[in-house]
C-alpha cells in the first residue's frame, strides 16, 4: 500500500467579489500588512478603535507562561457596556437589536435601549441572588432573547457563565453544574423543539435531586422563564419566576469596570469523545476578537445590514456571533427558534458556522487574541 495520499482534486480557479462589492469593504488589503509588520501594535490598535476601555491598558500580550496568553492585562472593561450602554449613549438606543421569531411564529422586536434596560434589571436580580464577581451561573435556556439578556446580565456583574445546550439531557446539566460550581440556574419552564414544547425545567428539577450519589451542593436559585407554558415542579424558596421579578426590578445599574483577564464564561466540549472539559474565555482579548471578525470577516456594516447567525447560543458560535460579537458594531440581528424542515423552506440572511481544529505541536506565541 503506498504511504503516500493521493488528491485527486486541483481547484484553480478564483471568484473576485464584485467591484462594488470591494469597493464599499470595509477590511482593506493594508490590515494583513500592518499586523505582519507588528502584530502587537496591530491588536493594540485594533481593541482599542473596537472597545470601550474603563481603563486603558499599557500590555497587549503577556506570553511569560504559555501555552497561557494574557492579553491587555492591565487594562480595565466592563463587558456589558461594551455591547449596550455605550451605543444608547451615543444615540442609538432606539435601533432594534433583536428581531426575533419564535418557532410557532410569535415575534419580538427590541431596541437597544430596551435590551439595555432589561439586562440591568436582570443584573440587579441576580445581585440580589447572591451573584458578583468570579460566580458561576448556569444558563439552560432554548433560543429566546432571555437567553442573550442573561449571559450579558452575569457579564455585566463580573461573573461567569455556563451555557449548557438545551438539547442536553439532565445528567449532562448536572456534570456541568458540578464542575463549574454554579449559584444559580436560568432556565425556562420549556422550548420549542421541532413543533413540540421540550420540558427544560424538569430537566433542572432531575439534573438537581440525587442522581445516586448526593443531591447537588452548590446551586442555590433557579429563576425560570416562562416560554412553553407546560406544568412544573415547583421548589418554593428556590425557585423564582422570571417574570416576578425582573420586571419589577430597578433599570438602574452601573456598570463595573473589570480586568481584562476577569473570566467571562465557560464552555464545555460535548462530552461525545469523554468526559466534557470546560474551555474558559477571558473578557478583554476575547472580545477584541469577536469584534474584530464580526466587523471585518462578515464586512458588517451597522447602519444598513441585518445580521443572521444560525447557531444556537449553547455552543462558540452563538456566544460569539450571536451574543457578543454583533453587540459590539450595534447592528440589528435576527434570532429565529424555528428549526428547518423537509416541509419549511430555509430562511435566508448571513449566517456562519465554525470549525475547529487540534494540533500537537509545541505552543508558539498566539497571533491573535482569543
Amino acid at each position: 500500500m503506498s504511504s503516500q495520499i493521493d488528491h485527486l482534486l486541483e481547484e484553480g480557479r478564483k471568484f473576485p467579489p464584485a467591484a462594488e462589492f470591494a469597493a464599499n469593504a470595509i477590511a482593506r488589503p493594508e490590515l494583513y500588512e500592518r499586523a505582519e509588520a507588528d502584530r502587537e501594535a496591530f491588536w493594540a490598535e485594533q481593541s482599542r478603535d473596537l472597545l470601550h476601555w474603563h481603563t486603558p491598558f499599557t500590555r497587549v500580550l503577556d506570553w511569560s507562561n504559555p501555552p497561557f496568553a494574557k492579553w491587555f492585562d492591565d487594562g480595565e472593561l466592563n463587558v456589558a457596556y461594551n455591547c449596550l450602554d455605550r451605543h444608547v449613549e451615543a444615540g442609538n438606543g432606539d435601533r432594534v437589536a433583536i428581531l426575533w421569531e419564535g418557532e410557532p411564529g410569535d415575534q419580538r422586536r427590541i431596541t437597544y435601549a430596551e435590551l439595555t434596560d432589561e439586562v440591568k434589571r436582570t443584573a440587579n436580580v441576580l445581585t440580589d441572588l447572591g451573584i458578583g464577581q468570579g460566580d458561576r451561573v448556569a444558563i439552560y435556556l432554548p433560543m429566546i432573547p432571555e437567553a442573550i439578556v442573561s449571559m450579558l446580565a452575569v457579564a455585566r456583574l463580573g461573573a461567569i457563565h455556563s451555557v449548557v445546550f438545551g438539547g442536553f439531557s439532565a445528567d449532562s446539566l448536572r456534570s456541568r453544574i458540578d464542575d463549574a460550581g454554579a449559584k444559580v440556574v436560568i432556565t425556562a419552564d420549556g422550548g420549542y423543539r421541532k413543533g413540540r414544547v421540550s420540558p427544560l425545567k424538569t430537566a433542572v428539577d432531575q439534573a438537581l435531586d440525587d442522581r445516586g450519589h448526593d443531591t447537588q451542593q452548590t446551586v442555590e436559585h433557579v429563576l425560570v422563564v416562562r416560554r412553553g407554558e407546560n406544568e412544573v415542579e415547583w421548589t418554593e424558596g428556590r425557585d423564582i419566576w422570571w417574570h416576578d421579578v425582573v420586571p419589577a426590578a430597578s433599570a438602574d445599574h452601573d456598570a463595573e469596570a473589570f480586568p481584562a483577564e476577569n473570566p467571562l464564561f465557560i464552555l464545555y466540549t460535548s462530552g461525545t469523545t469523554g468526559k466534557p472539559k470546560g474551555i474558559l474565555h477571558t473578557s478583554g482579548g476575547y472580545l477584541t476578537q469577536v469584534a474584530y471578525t464580526h466587523r471585518n470577516v462578515f464586512d458588517l456594516h451597522p447602519e444598513s445590514d441585518v445580521f443572521w447567525c444560525t447557531a444556537d447560543v449553547g455552543w462558540i458560535t452563538g456566544h460569539s456571533y450571536v451574543a457578543y460579537g454583533p453587540s459590539q458594531a450595534a447592528p440589528l440581528r435576527c434570532s429565529t427558534k424555528a428549526r428547518p424542515t423537509a416541509r419549511t423552506p430555509a430562511a435566508g440572511g448571513r449566517s456562519s458556522r465554525s470549525t475547529a481544529s487540534r494540533s500537537s505541536t509545541p505552543p508558539r506565541p498566539p497571533s491573535a487574541p482569543s
